[in-house]
């Protein structure tokens, strides 16, 4: 460690480590105080921003959607934050120490072994993955740690009214019960076949609910371990050496439904065991000891899952049904008991030869699939199209002929086989661009849109079988409706629930417990929305998660539970609280600061770096 620490020590005394926001008065994106952005480290930061989201996403993000994501003012609003901060702490005369950051760097878990010594190997793997070189990042960690200063005695440790977590208590642990009577389809009538004329008028009046999509010819080529090893040759030998060193892999060993009787002494043990002899049995051994079957049950075990290895080897030799002599077990005297035996299951050679050989093609493959990527982006940067460079690789091209943007075909199935973010991506751009590929599943997906088919509307004729069904449904739902507010006038007007209920030939049921996001078979969270709505003992009506669901109910009981700050549960909600109370704090001292130290923008260079950024290339 003592190594590591001069080596650092002197790289920093190399760098500097001067701001990095100093030295840029041309090209300036921004400026706060007298600290600049450039365009190129905005441009290398909203990079950096934008490849992340396409890692997370598994998408190529375009500029636009990047935009509407507001990724690049939110880049920008980030910079501007962190230079008006690090203007701030040289103001203040705040310091760090190369010693201070050198212990940050190796005492920082992430970059370090199994025995928390520094590892430079995962150093310098995080900073690849960060597209960070070393001078960048530790220039960014002493930045960040004289921020953090700022940000802590202005945002930090902010005590939280308990007041707030009184509210918080009460909106979501409170409990309602409720008695109610539950309207349906049955509720509503028979409900005749509607005419031509009026499916013909609700028909014109919503047109667009029946509207055909948007599909998408879309074109798949894949290059995954999966993919490629269904054409990795693999020999019967190969594959017999593989089952032969790892058959433990495909035994199902014996197993055995046990029970076992512990007892104070050997002596007790031994007596039962001579009663069990006489023809006790175990069962009526275990009453007459007022056990339970809990006391006495290990389960349908394997011998070697049983921690005892006496019990074990006992419980193992019997045969089913019979009861073993004493044992000495390691938590005292027992006698053993099985119930059922299970026998061994072996798969054979042939049962899991076909599981081996994708094992090993997979993992064959799996070194493989970079060169393939490679091959295949090399074909199509010469100009060769998808299907081009698929077939000289002998890659299989899978055609959907037309795929909405939910993955269904025309008639309203789920599509088998094509993976949802090539979907998602497909949507995203148009007939004739060629795509960056996607990463899932150990190797890469190529996509092309081969045709669009644009959203129509539908005739009658059609569709005619939905809307008739949407045209029962909302007659059912009018009436529904209607049916609660007659209920509910007769029981505002001194009715009883329960002559209310027989008039209308439905049962009064209760519900108790409720609390807001639980919902219940019979209450829907829609439901329970309009009970926290409601008064004790006053009478509401609610509509389900579809309209032909309704109830009418009185509120019969509110429950809080006393506040427990202790509580697991109430401490995340504190802190995650208080860590919101921070947030606005900051932002407000940052408004200021903004305001206090003078900031610009200028647009032009914003626009410039966006049209230069990388993911106008995507």
């Amino acid at each position: 460690m003592g190594v590591v620490m001069t080596l650092l020590a002197a790289s920093f005394a190399v760098w500097g480590i001067n701001d990095i926001f100093r030295g840029f008065g041309r090209s300036t994106l921004a400026k706060i105080g007298n600290t600049e952005i450039p365009i190129d480290l905005f441009r290398q930061n909203y990079n950096d921003r934008l490849q992340a989201l396409q890692r997370q996403t598994g998408r190529p993000i375009t500029p636009e959607l990047a935009r509407q994501f507001g990724l690049p003012r939110q880049v920008l609003s980030e910079m501007v934050a962190q230079a008006g901060l690090d203007e701030r702490a040289r103001q203040m005369g705040l310091r760090i120490s190369d010693a201070e950051i050198i212990r940050l760097v190796t005492t920082n878990p992430t970059f370090q072994d199994e025995h928390g010594n520094f590892d430079r190997g995962r150093f310098e793997l995080a900073l690849r993955n960060s597209n960070f070189n070393e001078k960048r990042f530790v220039a960014e960690q002493k930045n960040f740690t004289l921020r953090r200063q700022i940000v802590d005695s202005v945002s930090g440790n902010i005590p939280l009214p308990k007041s707030w977590l009184d509210v918080y208590n009460q909106y979501q642990n409170q409990e309602r019960s409720i008695e109610f009577v539950a309207l349906g389809p049955a509720q509503a009538g028979d409900v005749p076949q509607p005419t031509d004329e009026q499916l013909g008028k609700y028909f014109e009046t919503r047109k667009i609910m029946f509207r055909a999509p948007e599909y998408r010819k879309i074109v798949i080529v894949k290059a995954t371990p999966e993919e490629l090893g269904k054409t990795v040759e693999v020999s019967d030998e190969e594959i017999k050496h593989i089952f032969d060193q790892f058959r433990n892999r495909y035994v199902t060993p014996e197993r055995r439904h046990v029970a076992q009787m512990v007892f104070p002494s050997m002596a007790e043990a031994q007596a039962a065991s001579d009663r069990i002899k006489g023809g006790l049995t175990f069962s009526a051994l275990a009453t007459e000891r007022g056990l339970k079957e809990q006391d006495l049950d290990l389960g349908t075990v394997a011998k070697s899952t049983i921690i005892d290895p006496a019990v074990a080897d006992a419980a193992f030799s019997l045969k089913e049904g019979e009861v073993s002599a004493p044992v000495q077990s390691r938590f005292g005297p027992v006698i053993v008991t099985v119930s059922k035996i299970l026998p061994e299951e072996a798969k054979t050679f042939f049962d899991v030869a076909p599981q081996i050989r994708n094992e090993i093609a997979a993992a064959r493959a799996k070194k493989a699939v970079q060169d393939v990527h490679d091959k295949v982006e090399d074909a199509r940067a010469g100009g060769a199209t998808l299907e081009e460079a698929a077939q000289k690789l002998k890659l299989p091209v899978v055609t959907f002929d037309a795929v909405d943007q939910s993955g269904r075909d025309p008639q309203g199935k789920p599509i088998e086989g094509l993976p949802r973010q090539a979907i998602a991506a497909a949507f995203a751009t148009e007939v004739g661009v060629d795509n960056d590929p996607l990463e899932g599943d150990g190797g890469y997906v190529w996509y092309d849109v081969a045709g669009i088919t644009p959203a129509r509307e539908r005739n009658l004729d059609e569709v005619k079988a939905q809307v008739e069904a949407q045209w029962r449904n909302d007659e059912i739902a009018a009436r529904l409706k209607t049916k609660a507010a007659e209920i509910l006038d007769k029981l505002k007007s001194g009715g009883t629930f329960e002559s209310v209920a027989a008039a209308y030939g439905v049962k009064i049921e209760t519900a108790d417990a409720l609390r807001r996001g639980k919902a219940t078979t019979a209450i829907t969270d829609r439901m329970i929305e309009t009970v926290f709505h409601t008064a004790k003992d006053a009478y509401a009506g609610a509509e389900g998660d579809t309209p032909t669901q309704w109830i009418v109910f009185r509120v019969t009981g509110i429950k809080t539970p006393n506040l427990d700050p202790n509580a697991a549960d109430m401490k995340d909600v504190d802190q995650g609280m208080a860590r919101q109370v921070s947030d606005d704090v900051f932002g407000q001292y940052m408004a200021w600061l903004e305001t206090e130290l003078g900031t610009t923008v200028n647009q032009a260079a914003l626009v410039q770096a966006l049209s230069n950024s990388s993911s106008d290339t995507n």
